[in-house]
């Protein structure tokens, strides 16, 4: 008999579970606060063994095929003079700029799309005020007004997740890595190509110029520097901030915050880590960045997501009893995410130095290392440490 299992979140992390919980035979809801479908969003990329399990979901040659057309990246002067150059083709499928490089927002998509294929329910504009545990079920209160129980549910929320809360009774600190980021889209411009672009300033700032496969350029504007509360602003103090704080930057600012200025999808974080002394409680579980957040620094988030759905579902598809596939999937998950959120404690300092010597001597580095004789540590520097073993294999692959 179908279990009655209650997702939260409808991003990445949370479609891909309704993936495979729908395939196991399970009756799926996700429930996801925003009104409707979340669109835009930044590129991210899918390396190691999160490619093995999008490809264990037949959703490899559309995630390919729906790129961002990135090819590789370019570190620059203040004259657009490339210091260092990093090609996808050169550095293999997990280098600097990975073969499987997508907007959130198109991954969102696809996996959306591939998990109503299976079977799995949505409900926009709704999510959990309270939430109790009976002895087989879990009764949850949703804010639009209905009661309703589940046989599990499972937040693959963002690394803000309001479930999280509910669950641990409390909110949970981040760790800060001393980084801040705003996030838009701009227009592309007579120097935006196939290649990403990055600059450094000084004062621990970098602004990163990326592709689109729409014909827009994306942006992320990086200050290196202790939490200052930027993230506790309103949004257009938010942007003000950035203005400010890049004004003198140099290179292409100007045209930069011109964007900022007029962009619709505007975002900023300040950048932390989420460690959770447990993944589940009873019927109730994490998933994704509401257990493990990584922040954008390791470049391991979005296919941590992947892996810890694809390990869930399996562990939950061996046994009936819901805690005891919780508890199993937390042995084999949390090793990965706890490798998944480690990164070269340096690597803040060179990508965003505080002064010019300090740029000087960034560039150097990354000559060196887009050396042919050195690009084998290249690639370990930009993307990331190796995201586990070879994973389970749970029969998930073919219809049930």
């Amino acid at each position: 008999m179908a279990r009655r299992i209650l997702i939260t979140g409808a991003s990445v992390a949370g479609p891909a579970l309704a993936f495979w919980l729908a395939r196991a035979g399970e009756d799926v809801t996700v429930l996801e606060r925003a009104p409707t479908f979340r669109d835009g969003g930044q590129n991210i990329d899918i390396r190691g063994a999160g490619r093995t399990v999008l490809a264990r979901m037949g959703l490899e040659p559309i995630v390919k095929e729906q790129g961002t057309g990135e090819t590789g990246i370019r570190f620059v002067d203040e004259r657009d003079k490339t210091c260092a150059a990093f090609g996808q083709a050169e550095f293999g499928a997990d280098g600097p700029t990975a073969e499987l490089e997508i907007l959130r927002g198109d991954l969102a998509r696809i996996l959306v799309e591939a998990s109503r294929r299976e079977g799995a329910t949505y409900r926009f504009g709704d999510y959990i005020t309270r939430i109790g545990q009976h002895c087989l079920e879990v009764d949850v209160t949703l804010f639009g007004g209905s009661r309703e129980r589940f046989d599990a549910v499972i937040a693959a929320e963002g690394i803000g997740s309001s479930t999280r809360k509910l669950l641990l009774g409390k909110d949970h600190d981040r760790e800060p890595v001393g980084l801040s980021m705003g996030y838009f889209t701009i227009p592309r411009g007579h120097g935006d190509g196939d290649m990403a672009r990055w600059y450094a300033a000084p004062g621990g700032r970098s602004v990163l110029l990326r592709p689109d496969r729409y014909g827009t350029t994306r942006v992320v504007l990086t200050l290196r520097e202790a939490p200052c509360g930027y993230e506790d602003l309103p949004l257009e103090e938010q942007r003000a901030a950035l203005v400010e704080r890049f004004a003198d930057a140099g290179w292409e600012a100007p045209r930069v915050l011109e964007g900022l200025r007029a962009a619709e999808d505007f975002y900023f974080e300040t950048v932390g880590q989420i460690d959770v002394d447990r993944w589940s409680e009873g019927r109730i579980a994490l998933t994704g960045d509401a257990a493990w957040a990584t922040g954008p620094i390791t470049g391991m988030g979005t296919s941590l997501g992947l892996i810890g759905a694809y390990v869930l579902a399996g562990e939950m598809s061996r046994t009936q009893d819901i805690p005891t596939a919780f508890a199993a999937y937390e042995r084999v998950m949390r090793p990965i995410a706890e490798k998944g959120q480690n990164y070269p404690r340096f690597g803040p300092r060179l990508l965003q130095p505080s002064t010019r010597f300090g740029i000087a001597f960034q560039h150097a580095v990354l000559a060196v290392a887009a050396a042919p004789s050195v690009r084998s540590v290249a690639g370990r520097l930009f993307a990331g440490k190796e995201n586990g073993p070879d994973l389970p294999d749970y029969g998930l692959d073919t219809r049930t």
